[in-house]
C-alpha cells in the first residue's frame, strides 16, 4: 500500500533547531520537498493517458494484463506480447488494430460495437504506422456505423472518422461522409453527437458540392449555437466562422432567423472561449457584408435575421463590443478591437482599401 502525505513528512526528520531556521524560501523549499515526497509515495493511478491507453489494447473476451506486472517482449514462439506501441517502436506490427477492425465486420450489438470503435480511434491515434496501413475499405466500414440505430455508436464512429481524418491519404474518404455527418447533426438533438459531429466537420475542408446541404442545415447550427452547451456552441461558432468565408453561403448565414436575445453570446459573463470565437464569427461577416462583390447586390432581410441581430439600425452590438474592450482576457479585448475596426471602417464599393469611409457610425463619437 501507499504511504501517505503526513507519514512521507515523517520521513523527513525535521527537527525543531531546523524548523526555526527554514523560514521564508527555505520553508517553502522543504514544503515543496514535503508534498513532493508524498506523492511519489502515492500508488499510481490508471488514467485514459497514453500511457495507460498504451497498454496492450485487448480484444473482445481478452483480459488486459495487469500494470503492475510489464507484459514481456512478444516472442516467436507466440509468447505474451508486450505494449502495442513498444511493439511498433520496434519495427512490429501489433495486429490490434487489424483485430479490432476485423471484429468490428462480425455481428456485435450496440454496446460491443461502441466500444470497438472507441478502441479503433485510440489505437488510430497511438499506432501511427498500423492506421496508415489500413485501407479505404476500412474508412467505408466505420462510416457505415454512421446508420447505427443507436447514438452512442453513432458518436464512436464520429470520434474515429476524426482520427482516420489526421492521416493525409484518408481525408478524402473521410470527406465523402460530410453530407451524412450534417444530416446527422441537423436531424438528432444530442449535445454530444453535435460535438462529435461539428469536430469533424471542422477538421476537414469542405468541398463546394456540400454546400446546399450547409444552407438547409444553416437553421440548425444556428440554434447549436444558441444553445446552452458551451463545447458545442464553441464548435458551432468555429464552422460558422469558416463557412462565414464562402461568398455563396454569406447571405444564406445573415439571413438566418436567431433568437431576440441572440447578442447575449456577447455579454462578458461568457466563458472566454465561446467569446473569442463569436467576435472571430462578427468579424468575418462584417469584413464579407463589407466586400465589394458582397455589396454589389441589393441583399434584403427578415427581421429576426443575425445580420438585423449584429448590424441593423437597431442593434446594440457597439454596447456590447465597448464592454469587452475591458474583459479580463487579453484576446478577447484584441477581438473586440478588431469587430470595432471592421465596423468602422466599412468600405464603399470602388474606393482603395486603405481608405476609412466616414459612413454611418456604430460608436458615438464621444465613445
Amino acid at each position: 500500500m501507499g504511504m501517505s502525505v503526513p507519514q512521507c513528512l515523517g520521513q523527513l526528520h525535521i527537527r525543531k533547531g531546523v524548523v526555526g531556521l527554514a523560514t521564508g524560501a527555505g520553508f517553502i523549499y522543504l514544503l515543496y520537498k514535503a508534498i513532493k515526497a508524498g506523492i511519489k509515495c502515492q500508488p499510481p493511478l490508471c488514467t485514459t493517458s497514453p500511457i495507460c491507453i498504451a497498454r496492450e489494447c485487448t480484444g473482445p473476451g481478452e483480459r488486459a494484463l495487469p500494470q503492475e506486472a510489464p507484459a514481456p517482449e512478444a516472442s516467436s514462439v507466440g509468447g505474451p506480447k508486450g505494449l502495442a506501441i513498444e511493439r511498433e517502436r520496434h519495427g512490429r506490427d501489433s495486429g490490434e488494430l487489424r483485430r479490432l477492425l476485423n471484429s468490428l465486420e462480425c455481428k456485435q450489438d450496440e454496446y460491443a460495437k461502441s466500444m470497438i470503435l472507441h478502441s479503433i480511434t485510440r489505437c488510430v491515434y497511438l499506432l501511427e504506422a498500423e492506421a496508415s496501413a489500413c485501407t479505404t475499405d476500412d474508412i467505408t466500414l466505420v462510416g457505415s456505423m454512421l446508420d447505427d440505430k443507436d447514438n452512442s455508436v453513432k458518436i464512436q464512429a464520429l470520434n474515429t472518422l476524426k482520427a482516420f481524418s489526421g492521416i493525409r491519404k484518408f481525408r478524402l474518404k473521410v470527406q465523402e461522409h460530410s453530407i451524412k455527418v450534417l444530416e446527422l447533426i441537423s436531424s438528432i438533438w444530442d449535445s454530444e453527437l453535435h460535438i462529435a459531429g461539428l469536430r469533424l466537420l471542422n477538421n476537414l475542408p469542405l468541398p463546394d458540392y456540400v454546400h446546399p446541404q450547409l444552407r438547409r442545415v444553416m437553421p440548425a447550427l444556428m440554434e447549436i449555437l444558441q444553445s446552452d452547451y458551451i463545447l458545442a456552441q464553441v464548435q458551432a461558432i468555429r464552422l460558422l466562422s469558416y463557412l462565414a468565408q464562402k461568398y455563396d453561403l454569406l447571405y444564406d448565414i445573415l439571413n438566418c432567423q436567431v433568437h431576440a436575445n441572440f447578442l447575449n453570446l456577447f455579454q462578458s459573463t461568457q466563458p472566454g472561449s465561446l467569446l473569442f470565437e463569436v467576435l472571430v464569427f462578427a468579424e468575418r461577416l462584417s469584413e464579407g457584408r463589407n466586400s465589394p462583390h458582397y455589396r454589389a447586390v441589393k441583399w434584403h432581410y427578415n427581421e429576426q435575421s443575425l445580420h438585423e441581430a449584429l448590424f441593423g439600425d437597431e442593434s446594440r452590438l457597439a454596447d456590447r463590443l465597448l464592454a469587452l474592450v475591458i474583459h479580463p482576457e487579453e484576446e478577447v479585448q484584441i477581438q473586440a478591437c478588431k469587430v470595432i475596426v471592421s465596423l468602422q471602417c466599412s468600405q464603399d464599393v470602388g474606393v482603395r482599401p486603405s481608405v476609412c469611409q466616414p459612413s454611418r457610425s456604430y460608436f458615438n463619437s464621444g465613445e
